[in-house]
């Protein structure tokens, strides 16, 4: 990669702690690469003692982007000029664009697109579909706006009385009140209305951490009879590659069993496009880093 640095390459931040683990980086900087572009992606340890400091180091050093995991999304917000419509009404953000690279910063949140984009690129469209959404908290919470903003015809969601219900109440109002989609919010602890919702649907969506370590033997869904030929299941976890759920799915004839593969690449792909303009050779990535994921 050293070689194509300049005197004129952009910088691109990941901000969150802990952060060394993340792929971004490796993601980033081989589709830079790839497309020969004159970009480098650095991850960054900052909480939010540091935040402001790190946004201020955007706006000086005219950092072409950044992208944000926790503890910063929502922290992040005051300190932006602008917000997109979807970070606006979810209330956090996870991609920063320096405007022109002149100090002019904008939040968007990635994560319901990708989130879309991956139902699309398999085929499944949610405008005017009957959706059922498992999950309120940060990835649910982006996915119901997202869906809410690209037409689908109700969101159900369905969460346990636990911290994150309050959240799900406000994401049901905005939908509501801002958007041409109906929302609703049951407690998950209704299993015949969750089994009636299911029932009604085109798409059911996994948006918790059901499935996904330490919980691998948990799946939401027991019932085969929950599972029918037209059903789309889509659970947004990636490792392991094949949660209880999607084995249930698949053994029971759903129409399609998705993985968290694609949100996770798509939603890297609409920041990668944010920052630089540029499409992110998905298919490339996906082979280089995840082709076991097929």
């Amino acid at each position: 990669m050293t070689e194509r640095l300049s005197g004129h390459t952009l910088l691109v931040s990941l901000i969150a702690t802990p952060i060394r683990h993340s792929l971004s980086p490796k993601m980033h900087n081989e589709a830079y690469a790839k497309l020969g572009l004159d970009y480098a992606y650095l991850a960054f340890e900052v909480g939010q003692e540091e935040l402001a400091d790190a946004v201020q180091g955007i706006r000086a050093l005219g950092i072409r982007g950044s992208n944000v995991s926790m503890p910063n999304k929502q922290a992040i917000i005051p300190y932006l000029d602008e917000l997109s419509p979807a970070a606006e009404l979810v209330g956090a953000v996870n991609t920063v664009v320096n405007k022109d690279g002149k100090g002019h910063l904008v939040g968007h949140v990635t994560d319901g697109t990708g989130a879309v984009r991956a139902l699309a690129e398999e085929g499944v469209d949610v405008k005017d579909q009957i959706i059922t959404l498992t999950g309120a908290g940060g990835a649910g919470t982006a996915i119901a706006i997202q869906l809410a903003l690209d037409g689908a015809k109700e969101i159900r969601i369905f969460n346990r009385q636990d911290d994150f219900y309050a959240n799900a109440e406000k994401t049901v109002e905005k939908i509501n009140t801002r958007t041409d989609s109906s929302a609703t919010l049951t407690d998950l602890a209704d299993q015949a209305a969750f089994k009636q919702s299911i029932a009604e649907s085109s798409i059911y969506i996994d948006a918790t951490s059901a499935g996904m370590k330490p919980q691998e033997d948990v799946s939401l869904i027991d019932d085969p009879a929950m599972i029918r030929p037209d059903l789309v299941v889509f659970d947004v976890v990636y490792s392991p590659l094949e949660t209880k759920l999607l084995k249930f799915a698949k053994e029971n004839g759903a129409k399609k069993a998705l993985n968290g593969i694609g949100m996770m690449l798509y939603q890297g792909a609409e920041a990668f496009k944010l920052h630089t303009g540029e499409d992110m050779p998905v298919e490339y990535i996906r082979d280089t880093f995840f082709s076991d994921a097929k």
